[in-house]
């Protein structure tokens, strides 16, 4: 099990629940993500609110980015080991691959690993 946030009705921040839900598996072409860190955009609040370009379905998830450690690589995750710190891109829909979670899968597209001088605390902005 792990838990992460779902709303079932659209609406304001009320609608948001932290929920216990089974943990995901990796297909093909996934990446399950333990997170470490979550975005949170107008991309998100429009989504909740039913104002964004895809309507939700319900129980749905919610979130485009984060950032954490490969848990588990589905078949076709090449490039990717269990450890490796990483970022998801958002390019995919939230509904298909929702990020705010403890554990979530995303599609390998849409991962990049972190460069070795950011794992050592060197990357400077």
């Amino acid at each position: 099990m792990r838990r992460a946030v779902r709303f079932h009705e659209t609406g304001g921040p009320e609608v948001l629940r932290l929920e216990e839900i089974p943990a995901p598996v990796p297909g093909v072409g996934e990446v399950l993500i333990h997170t470490r860190a979550l975005g949170l955009n107008r991309a998100e609040s429009m989504l909740r609110r039913g104002e964004y370009g895809v309507a939700p379905v319900f129980p749905s998830g919610i979130g485009y980015e984060a950032a954490g450690v490969v848990a588990a690589v589905g078949d076709g995750g090449t490039g990717f080991r269990v450890g490796q710190a990483v970022s998801v891109v958002p390019s995919f829909s939230m509904t298909d691959y929702p990020m705010h979670g403890e554990a979530v899968l995303a599609p390998v597209h849409a991962v990049v690993a972190h460069p070795e001088e950011f794992r050592r605390g060197r990357l400077r902005p």
